[in-house]
C-alpha cells in the first residue's frame, strides 16, 4: 500500500477575535501534530479569527462590536496573516488547512485555506452558502472553489459545514477524486457525526470531521455582555471525529475538551473502497443524471 499517512483534525479553541494570538496558538498546535507524524493538520470552521456566533444570538444588523472586531481581525488573502501560516506549513513540513474568515474589500467569505509543505497557498475554498443568521455576516463563494489538492498521499478536499448537506456540492468535490474529504465545521449535534460517516460511506472517502470549542467565558469581557455567560455556556463542544472510507469511525467523537485526534488514512484504501461504490464512476448513471458546475461570474468585467 505505499500511500498510508497520519492526519490530525485539531480540536481547539481561538482566540476570540484576535488574529494574532490565534495564529500563535495555531503554530503550537501544529508543532505538536507535526510531532506526532501527522502530515495534513486540519482546523476548524473560521477558526481564524473565531466563528461568529454571535449571528445566532443578536438580531441582524446589531453586532457592531462584534462585527467591527470581525473585520478588523479577518484574514486577507495574501497578507502577513496567511504567510505566517505558509511559514508554519514549511517549517513542520505539513499539509496545513485552516479555516478562517476572510476579508476582501467590503465583504468577508468563510474560507478554507490549504497551505501545501512547501510553504505555498495550493488553493482556497469559498463557502457555498452561509447558513441562516451567516448571511449576515459572510458572502458566498463561486465554483471555482470547489478545487482540490494533490498530495504524495492522496487528492484532498472538502466542504464547510452545512455545505455538506448540499447533494451537489457533495458530488462536484467526489468528481474531483477525493480521497481525503474535509468536513471543518460548527455543527456539534450527535446527528453531525452520523452525517460524517454517510458522507464516508457515500464517496468511500475517509472524512475528517473537526469542530472547535468555545463558550462563553472566552468571549472578552468587553464583548460578551448579557449576550454570553460562562464556562456553562457552551456555544461548540466539538464533537469532532475522523472516519473511514466505510463509515468506521477511527478517531472520536470527542466532545467538551481541547484535544488533536489522529488517524491513519490510506488512499489506496479508499480507491479500493470506490471498486463496490464509485457514485463518479459506475454508479454515477449520467445518462439519466448530470451535474454541471458554472465556471465564476464577475460583476463586472473589462473587455
Amino acid at each position: 500500500m505505499g500511500m498510508s499517512t497520519i492526519v490530525a483534525a485539531v480540536q481547539a479553541t481561538p482566540a476570540f477575535l484576535d488574529r494574532e494570538a490565534t495564529l500563535a496558538k495555531t503554530d503550537k498546535l501544529v508543532a505538536e501534530a507535526a510531532e506526532r507524524g501527522a502530515r495534513l493538520v486540519v482546523f476548524p470552521e473560521s477558526f481564524v479569527p473565531t466563528y461568529p456566533d454571535w449571528v445566532w444570538r443578536t438580531p441582524a444588523w446589531s453586532d457592531g462590536a462584534f462585527i467591527g472586531r470581525l473585520y478588523d481581525q479577518a484574514v486577507a488573502v495574501p497578507s502577513p496573516a496567511t504567510d505566517r501560516l505558509a511559514a508554519t506549513a514549511r517549517e513542520h513540513g505539513v499539509w496545513l488547512v485552516m479555516g478562517v474568515t476572510e476579508v476582501e474589500g467590503g465583504t468577508l467569505y468563510n474560507t478554507l485555506l490549504y497551505f501545501s509543505p512547501d510553504g505555498e497557498l495550493s488553493t482556497k475554498h469559498r463557502k457555498l452558502m452561509p447558513t441562516g443568521g451567516e448571511r449576515t455576516v459572510w458572502g458566498t463563494g463561486d465554483g471555482s472553489t470547489l478545487d482540490v489538492v494533490t498530495t504524495p498521499f492522496g487528492v484532498v478536499g472538502g466542504l464547510l459545514c452545512w455545505e455538506n448537506y448540499m447533494p451537489l456540492a457533495r458530488a462536484a468535490v467526489y468528481a474531483r477524486g477525493v480521497d481525503i474529504y474535509l468536513a471543518p465545521t460548527w455543527d456539534n449535534t450527535d446527528v453531525w457525526v452520523s452525517t460524517l460517516r454517510h458522507i464516508a460511506k457515500e464517496g468511500r472517502v475517509y472524512v475528517v470531521g473537526v469542530a472547535p470549542l468555545l463558550r462563553g467565558a472566552d468571549v472578552p469581557a468587553d464583548l460578551r455582555g448579557s449576550i454570553y455567560g460562562g464556562e456553562d455556556d457552551w456555544m461548540c463542544r466539538g464533537l469532532s471525529a475522523i472516519v473511514d472510507p466505510y463509515g468506521k469511525i477511527l478517531a472520536g467523537p470527542v466532545s467538551d475538551r481541547e484535544e488533536i485526534l489522529y488517524a491513519e488514512v490510506d488512499a489506496d484504501v479508499a480507491r479500493a473502497a470506490r471498486r463496490e461504490f464509485d457514485p463518479m464512476g459506475h454508479y454515477s448513471r449520467p445518462d439519466v443524471f448530470r451535474l454541471s458546475v458554472d465556471t465564476p461570474r464577475r460583476p463586472v468585467t473589462f473587455e
